[in-house]
């Protein structure tokens, strides 16, 4: 007969492993790919723009799922490093309206930008959705993400924090 203690480690280790469907791999991809899209009031973003920063960068979509799960876990990120990282969420292929009537439901506060002809996915290597890239301060890709990710869970934050400028 198990301990109780034993039953709670097996049951503790497949809830973490099934939060963690997707995990941070490190990027093998070669150099920083180029990054300038527009924001939904049309500002233009690029990725020089947040130097000195971590940028996580997320393709995702409205009509993924996975992509819809793991928004508020990286807002909960965001918030709590607030200063020190941001997320610039990238949308395949859809239109301002689209995305619009998402947030309405679902609503984040970091960067919403638009890849209309799926141009920068290409450029970034991005073959499923969610796909994100976490950037270091200097701005080299240092890992990739395929699938959905725990984003505020603590191995994945504290990987993230490694990258965090030092003070």
């Amino acid at each position: 007969m198990m301990s109780r203690g034993l039953c709670f480690a097996l049951a503790l280790a497949a809830g973490a492993a099934w939060a963690a469907s997707g995990t941070m791999k490190p990027w093998t991809a070669g150099p920083t790919p180029p990054l300038a899209l527009r924001d939904l009031q049309g500002k233009e973003h690029t990725l020089a723009d947040y130097k000195g920063k971590v940028v996580v960068l997320n393709f995702w979509a409205t009509w993924c799922d996975p992509c819809r799960e793991e928004m508020p876990a990286m807002q909960r990120l965001q918030d709590k490093l607030s200063g020190k990282l941001v997320i610039l969420a990238v949308d395949y292929g859809e239109g301002p309206p689209r995305i619009k009537d998402f947030l309405s439901k679902v609503p984040v506060r970091f960067t919403v930008l638009l890849d209309r002809d799926t141009a920068a996915a290409s450029a970034w290597k991005v073959k499923v959705l969610p796909t994100t890239l976490v950037i270091d301060p200097d701005q080299k890709v240092r890992f990739v993400a395929v699938g959905d990710v725990g984003w505020d869970t603590p191995p994945i934050e504290a990987e993230i924090v490694k990258l965090l400028p030092k003070p």
